[in-house]
């Protein structure tokens, strides 16, 4: 399970919960729990990323795994949109262009 540098993981987790709060709401609906109402990602590897949820009261975690093993901090980016468009697709949703 290769690993990233706390900087870059510090980044990637800010970017994603600052910028993308909604995504990360929808990755876990797909992904974790239906009923999922609130969502930050907590951590990521080179194997897939985490996010904790809450489900009522309940806090859970669901980990998504990435396509295939990464060990580049582009490959990030990369591996977060395909979970994203793949959430996307599983719940029916029309993904939002990317850049």
């Amino acid at each position: 399970m290769p690993t990233f540098s706390d900087d870059i993981v510090t980044a990637v987790l800010r970017h994603m919960n600052e910028d993308h709060p909604e995504d990360n709401i929808l990755i876990v609906t797909a992904f974790g729990h239906k009923d999922a109402w609130a969502a930050t990602m907590i951590g990521l590897d080179g194997d897939g990323g985490s996010w904790a949820y809450l489900l009522g009261d309940d806090e859970r975690v669901v980990t998504v795994p990435w396509s295939g093993p990464i060990t580049e901090r582009p490959e990030i980016r990369r591996e977060i949109v395909k979970v994203y468009d793949a959430a996307c697709a599983k719940l029916g949703v029309e993904p939002r262009p990317h850049d």
